[in-house]
């Protein structure tokens, strides 16, 4: 498809060369590549993968493009390339590849798909700037409308007068007249480029000497003295605790700077990541199980036949499963090729980056959102240039431009950050599997609770399954009671902890080791609950209960980040009879200390690890022994490996088995399982406690047996007479906005769009559509959301199918304010 609106005389020439352009901020409705003629001063440097700047739309807006193809053609008609923005390729052939199948695959714009593997610091802006051309005197030619504009740019005082004068003209009137000047030779442009590599620090701020010294001379909102007295009782803090330990947003504390009470500043940050170890070990000195010596021998065979396969390595927690993969990614760079390790949290990057770092050194990088984007600049170059041959990251690492990859490890492959919930909505297994086919290298899914879709696939031959039953060195799995709250409440225990955990933590304490406590709500109280209408307290953005946060004295919304005072009156029926409900983490650790007034208590989740170094900190401090108890979120669940840690205890994961989503049980059982397995790690055998209102549910019991295939079968069996993943596909339209009866509208008349294209098409295999109906959480930041599921098969036909429906659906007139975009195999339960 070609962009073919004429822009200039000079556009009308006969062009040999032809670039096919991915272009920035296209609407997917209309998203395709756009066929611009390459100048003769570019055709040299003009290579697939590079961006460049191309004028778009009938106003010719200079937005910034990709390159996707290059062919011969007549470009008679064509808009130019107005410049390049790199002198080389930023991205691969075979990344370039990639970016055509998250297209086909995940309904985003061509754009997206490639900004989605390049670091975020390469983000470019264009900014033009003219110049008038002094001896230009051939007026006459000019139009009487350039005319005038080269009048009135020549009265301009300076330079940034005149580009001034000249932006403005082009955005209330558009580029005509500014290219007319520009093509006659009366007026001379040029773009600046600058790359978005952001601040290598941390937005810091203070008071000022001005009002330390007379603070009754500034006039101050209460928002601002809050911030104020804050800041005097803490001297400085970064803008974004500021902001959260004082209930207030970002614009407060600019405005405090803007009054001269305080300033920001920046701390320096440095760009290389460090694993803050000087631990050096040798690949030689690791010794294999003979369960793990006969994983890493099966995998070793393919990669030295340099054939792509898939491997499924199921095995216990604690079975030992990272020296497996340190021994294979030795074997794959002792080969001369390249491997990969993603790990599903950042929380888990430090340690693993310290173990590995400790074997490989500085052949080393990562990648992971927690870094700065100088750090994930820096890390990518490292990796393009060759000097490091080990990838380690979270899920956008699989995008790393590594150029002979021979190993892909996905390790705890079934945890759903994986999938990506925004667009492009990939999953991480499709693209490493995409990449393994094209550098012939073997892809290694592994866990304790692999996914019910991996194991089905295994079971079915497509992938190749391997099992690890023993924990390594033969120690046992740890010993698990499941207590029943209920009998709990019974004997007059109102306490979050039952007897036996109580017993057990105290036991800990005595002998000087380490405890676990799970909690999957962070927060104090889960809701503030009205006695007279038993209506929560819910956020004004969404159809979402504020959560009471004891720390800052707040009530916040863990969805859109609303923040607000504590209430005494139901906003629903204005009654003062309002009580607290539910316990998170934040009152958990009050309990515990009033409980274990010695202990000392390590809480991580979400309001405690602000910065990328407080995982790594607390996580570390918690290994050296200077906390007795860790109490968290399920970011403290998987991966981690402490050897003094005994006993585990899980308090409530009762909700998450209701959460409205086919896979809650699967989520539950995971997180349960991998837990329950944090213990009993070390020399010492480990206990586990299980808290449940629910003892007899075979998850939970499961779970505590640590038994994977017994709970596989009952889940697959529910699959297949529900006809869910991985029996079918399922597809989810998820529509929002503004208005909650333009929002349903708008899904019932895409309803009826799709209903008519499959009569029309007559599908090879079989579909269905159910709703549209109103999503778990039918408001989220303003916006009312609903949802249309299809199950269905995943192949061109159906893609097809998908694309239509998103292109027409933009041109129904119930969708004019609506957005809708479409989500392979995504979560249905939000």
């Amino acid at each position: 498809m070609q962009d073919r609106e004429h822009s200039s005389s000079a556009d009308q020439r006969i062009m040999p060369l032809i670039a096919e352009t991915a272009v920035s901020g296209t609407a997917y409705s209309f998203d395709m590549l756009f066929s611009y003629a390459v100048p003769e001063k570019l055709a040299a440097k003009t290579a697939c993968g590079c961006r460049v700047l191309v004028p778009f739309g009938k106003g010719n807006t200079r937005r910034i493009g990709v390159v996707m193809k290059l062919s011969d053609g007549d470009a008679k008609g064509l808009k130019s390339l107005v410049s390049l923005v790199d002198e080389e390729p930023v991205i691969s052939a075979e990344l370039l590849r990639l970016a055509f199948y998250l297209r086909e695959n995940t309904f985003c714009t061509y754009f997206d798909a490639v900004k989605t593997m390049l670091p975020p610091a390469m983000s470019v802006s264009a900014k033009e700037t003219f110049r008038i051309v002094k001896n230009f005197t051939d007026i006459a030619s000019l139009s009487p409308g350039a005319a005038e504009l080269l009048q009135t740019l020549s009265c301009a005082a300076d330079s940034k007068e005149l580009n001034r004068l000249a932006e403005e003209h082009i955005i209330d009137n558009g580029r005509r007249l500014t290219d007319e000047l520009c093509d006659a030779g009366a007026l001379e442009s040029d773009n600046v480029f600058r790359q978005n590599v952001g601040d290598a620090a941390v937005r810091m701020v203070r008071l000022t000497d001005r009002y330390i010294t007379s603070p009754e001379s500034f006039d101050l909102t209460p928002k601002q003295k809050q911030a104020a007295d804050f800041l005097g009782e803490y001297g400085t803090a970064a803008v974004r605790e500021t902001a959260y330990m004082c209930g207030i947003t970002d614009s407060v504390i600019k405005r405090l700077c803007t009054n001269g009470a305080a300033e920001e500043y920046e701390a320096e940050v440095l760009r290389r990541v460090e694993d803050l170890s000087d631990e050096k070990r040798s690949p030689e000195d690791l010794v294999l199980s003979e369960e793990q010596q006969s994983a890493r021998d099966t995998v070793l065979a393919q990669l030295r036949g340099k054939k792509p396969a898939v491997f499924l390595l199921h095995g216990v927690t604690g079975s030992g499963k990272t020296s497996v993969f340190e021994k294979l990614i030795d074997d794959t760079v002792k080969m001369g090729r390249q491997a990969m390790l993603l790990i599903p949290e950042i929380g888990l990057t430090p340690q693993t980056l310290r173990r590995f770092r400790s074997l490989f050194g500085e052949r080393v990088a990562v990648i992971h959102s927690g870094l700065s984007l100088g750090q994930r600049l820096d890390e990518y170059k490292r990796i393009k240039r060759g000097d490091a041959d080990i990838v380690i990251g979270t899920r956008s690492a699989v995008f790393a431009p590594l150029g002979n990859i021979g190993l892909i490890i996905i390790d705890e492959e079934g945890e759903r950050s994986y999938k990506s919930d925004s667009s492009p909505r990939y999953h991480t297994h499709d693209i490493a599997k995409q990449r393994c086919a094209y550098h012939n290298a073997s892809l290694l899914l592994a866990s304790a609770t692999p996914s019910i879709e991996s194991y089905y696939l295994a079971e079915r031959g497509a992938y190749r399954l391997i099992e690890m039953k023993e924990r390594y060195g033969n120690a046992p799995l740890p010993e698990v009671s499941i207590i029943d709250m209920n009998l709990e409440r019974e004997a007059g225990n109102r306490t979050e902890f039952s007897r036996k955990l109580a017993e057990e933590i105290s036991a800990n304490l005595k002998k000087g080791e380490q405890s676990i406590l799970l909690l999957n709500r962070r927060g104090y109280h889960t809701i503030i609950s009205c006695c007279d209408c038993y209506q929560p307290v819910y956020c004004p953005n969404c159809s979402v209960p504020l959560t009471y946060h004891k720390k800052n004295n707040k009530l916040m919304c863990h969805y859109c980040g609303y923040v607000s005072e504590p209430v005494d009156t139901c906003p629903s029926c204005g009654s003062k009879h309002l009580k607290n409900m539910g316990f998170g983490t934040q009152k958990l650790e009050e309990e515990l200390s009033t409980f274990f007034p010695t202990a000392r208590i390590l809480r991580m989740d979400a309001d405690t690890t602000f910065s990328r170094y407080s995982y790594e900190k607390s996580f570390t401090e918690f290994r050296e022994g200077k906390y007795d108890i860790m109490i968290g979120t399920q970011m403290i669940g998987k991966g981690l490996d402490f050897p003094n840690v005994t006993l585990v205890g899980v308090l409530s994961v009762d909700k998450a088995l209701y959460a409205g989503d086919f896979r809650s049980y699967e989520r539950t059982f995971s997180l349960i399982t991998q837990v329950v397995g944090r213990g009993g790690r070390g020399e010492r055998s480990g206990r586990a406690v299980l808290q449940t209102f629910i003892p007899e549910h075979y998850v939970m019991n499961l779970a505590a047996a640590q038994d994977y295939k017994g709970f596989y079968n009952e889940e697959i069996a529910i699959r297949r007479a529900m006809i869910f993943p991985p029996l079918c596909d399922m597809c989810i339209f998820c529509f929002s906005g503004n208005e909650d009866i333009s929002a349903r509208l708008g899904a019932e008349a895409v309803l009826r769009l799709m209903n008519e294209k499959l009569r029309e098409l007559q599908p090879k295999t079989p579909v269905r559509v159910l709703g549209p109906v109103r999503c778990s959480y039918g408001r989220i930041n303003g916006k009312y959301r609903y949802r249309i599921i299809m199950k269905c098969k995943n192949n061109a036909e159906m893609r097809g199918f998908i694309r239509g429906v998103l292109t027409d659906a933009a041109k129904l007139k119930e969708m004019k304010s609506i957005a809708l975009y479409a989500d392979i195999n995504g979560d249905v339960g939000v």
